[in-house]
């Protein structure tokens, strides 16, 4: 309950001891008369009332509360009017300038408190207190601020104070880390790292100090550093909060299994911290250890079922194994909490492609560029780049559809949306010339891309290849070589030359080119895809044994890498060698993706060499329509046709098969490919011509 005025009065006359501490000052001593000074002119001294002046600075701290208890401006201005009271009875006293200059603060008067706390300053500029409440002052208005010059001017002066605050207190580490903080929000890294070197040297078992820093770390790039700083705490003296960090910075080198490990600490730690069990989860997924990942979401759900974004990787999961039903009523969930959210809609598109109903992943993806372009004013560049990617899942599911135009349409427009967009978008153009098998206008379109982004690296490795193709190998090859830097860059150049020579057949380069690549690969997705890289090398110079040893690598990391799933299985099928286990890396790859036409075939394929006729056809058949002038497709559909007894169907897809190799490019055509199907078809044309036309 407050005193009443009354009993703060009293209290101040009968504790007059406690009065002068509390105020902090002690009542100067009399001063002694100068000789020759005349008593006459001399001004009197004044000596502080401090009984007066604590009834004052009592009244103001009751206003105080009920400004804090009620938000009482008016209550707020007598706590001034009494501050002020109680200074004309004890000017001098610090603690009473102390708390005026906080109220000032709190109640908005911002000048004011600066202004009180220069004067403490002005008096004595070696006062700690008075720079340490400036310095408050100053972190107050910067939070209340929105970014601009006028917070970059706070920024400074904040930055002034706290830089004499570590002077005058060197061995407080709260002054270090501040002043690390207010570095670091200046984009003054290597100052922000002096700051928190010093806190974590006053105290090397701080975690905040130690935190921060490694946090610096990770912002500078240097990942292997802030590993080394949070790993420099020992296991008993870290917290689930260090814990999170370390897994976060594990996270950002790529190094998923490092970072669940980290994340299952924190979570052992403090099994309520629900942003742990979301960095688990998340790993898990990166990891690729979808069922594992799926049951942190679903407690991540249960605990919080207002969070959209774990229905989104929920139903992520779903998709990526095959569950389709379930991907799509956790996406209405989500839906249901952000009804405005682009990527609820986006998945759902992604759903409906993965199952091959494209009329409808179509209507999706056109109602979101429809909002897209309702944005007023000048898009930001995360406007953009969110268009980019529905423009681009349009123009693939177009392309799928056999709608090249439309595709190509789709696509350019991605050129206007900035360069990384545009670079997708040429390289999209260029794919879709190539699976049309119009090799001309491929070339041109990579020669306009480097042409409009001369600078880009990727662009030029992609003319090169076309150049390769082309008919200018060696003069493709020096350009690509030309690139290399012989720094950790040069892995995407390896394996741009690894497909390269791999298409050239030029064996041995390209097995060396994959292996630089692989050397060069340390994060998860870089060691998929150069072991995926060096498997298909070792494919196509028969060496069996070894692309086996290189798709089996890939498994081991991600158990649900479909395009992995799918070439060990047609390679095992197309040889006629272990056709269960075949058909069942075949049957997982078409599970994640029902609609590939590359899968289907496949999984006809197996299906054909292990006699099941009626199921090989009904995958040949779908696979035909998902991709109809593939070769090897029309191949597979004429040998089935051949052993069900339709020799005339046969020989018609035996010549389109021998019509589309003939479109091909000579690099991507294997000779002795061409000449089986010719064979065939030779072969099927003279027993039609023996036979009566009732018979055919």
């Amino acid at each position: 309950m407050i005193r009443s005025v009354r009993s703060l009065f009293m209290l101040a006359f009968m504790s007059a001891a406690f009065s002068v501490a509390a105020l902090g000052q002690q009542a100067p001593a009399k001063a002694t008369p100068d000789a020759s000074a005349s008593s006459s002119t001399s001004a009197p001294v004044k000596t502080p009332d401090k009984a007066a002046a604590y009834y004052h600075y009592a009244m103001a701290h009751i206003y105080e509360e009920q400004v804090t208890a009620y938000g009482d401006t008016k209550a707020a201005s007598k706590a001034i009017d009494e501050y002020r009271l109680a200074l004309e009875n004890d000017p001098g006293s610090e603690y009473l300038n102390t708390g005026l200059a906080e109220l000032y603060a709190r109640t908005g008067r911002i000048r004011d408190a600066i202004q009180e706390a220069q004067d403490m300053i002005k008096r004595d500029p070696n006062n700690l207190e008075a720079h340490k409440l400036l310095g408050r002052i100053y972190l107050r208005s910067l939070g209340d601020m929105q970014s601009g010059s006028g917070s970059q001017d706070v920024l400074k002066s904040a930055i002034e104070q706290y830089e004499q605050i570590v002077k005058l207190e060197p061995k407080g580490i709260d002054g270090h880390l501040l002043l690390g903080r207010l570095y670091k929000l200046n984009n003054d890294l290597q100052k922000a790292e002096g700051a928190f070197k010093a806190a974590v040297k006053l105290q090397p078992d701080s975690e905040e100090a130690v935190t921060l820093l490694a946090y610096l770390y990770n912002e500078e790039g240097d990942n292997k550093r802030a590993v080394e700083t949070l790993n420099s705490l020992p296991d008993a003296a870290r917290s689930a909060k260090l814990y999170a960090a370390l897994a976060f910075t594990y996270e950002q080198q790529k190094q998923y299994k490092e970072a669940i490990k980290a994340y299952q600490k924190a979570t052992e730690l403090d099994r309520e911290n629900l942003d742990a069990v979301r960095g688990l989860a998340q790993n898990l997924l990166n990891d690729g250890q979808l069922n594992a990942s799926l049951e942190q979401f679903k407690v991540i759900a249960e605990a919080n079922p207002e969070d959209a974004q774990t229905y989104l990787r929920m139903a992520e999961i779903y998709r990526r194994t095959g569950k389709f039903d379930l991907a799509l009523s956790t996406l209405k969930k989500a839906e249901a909490l952000v009804p405005d959210s682009l990527e609820v809609p986006f998945n759902v598109a992604a759903v409906y492609q993965a199952q091959g109903k494209d009329a409808d992943a179509v209507t999706e993806l056109q109602k979101l560029l429809q909002r897209s372009e309702k944005i007023d004013g000048n898009p930001t560049q995360g406007e953009q780049n969110n268009r980019a990617i529905f423009l681009e899942r349009l123009g693939m599911i177009q392309r799928d559809q056999h709608k090249d135009d439309a595709a190509m349409e789709t696509f350019r427009k991605m050129l206007t949306l900035g360069d990384e967009n545009a670079v997708r978008g040429y390289q999209e153009i260029i794919d879709t010339y190539r699976e049309a098998k119009d090799w001309t206008k491929a070339t041109a379109t990579a020669r306009e891309a480097v042409q409009k982004m001369p600078n880009d690296r990727g662009l030029k490795m992609v003319l090169a290849s076309q150049l390769a193709d082309s008919g200018e190998p060696d003069k493709a090859l020096a350009q690509v070589r030309s690139l290399l830097k012989g720094d950790a860059d040069d892995r995407e150049v390896y394996i741009s030359l690894a497909q390269m020579l791999s298409r050239l057949r030029r064996w041995p380069e390209a097995e060396e080119a994959a292996a630089k690549a692989l050397g060069l690969s340390t994060k998860q997705d870089e060691l998929i895809y150069a072991n995926f890289v060096a498997g298909s090398v070792f494919e196509r110079e028969k060496k069996y044994e070894q692309a086996e040893a290189s798709f089996s690598k890939i498994l081991a990391l991600d158990p649900h890498s479909g395009m992995t799933l799918n070439y060990l299985g047609y390679m095992l099928a197309d040889r006629g060698v272990r056709l269960e286990d075949a058909l069942t890396y075949i049957k997982k790859a078409v599970e994640l993706d029902p609609a590939n036409g590359a899968y289907l075939d496949s999984l006809g394929w197996a299906y054909f060499k292990l006699g099941k006729y009626d199921l090989a056809e009904q995958h040949l058949l779908r696979a035909s329509q998902r991709s109809e002038s593939d070769p090897t497709i029309n191949e597979h559909l004429a040998d089935l046709y051949q052993k069900t007894g339709r020799l005339k169907l046969a020989a018609t897809h035996w010549e389109r098969s021998i019509s589309e190799w003939n479109k091909t490019i000579g690099v991507e055509v294997d000779p002795a490919d061409v000449t089986r199907v010719q064979k065939k078809l030779d072969a099927a044309r003279v027993k039609l011509a023996k036979e009566t036309p009732e018979r055919r």
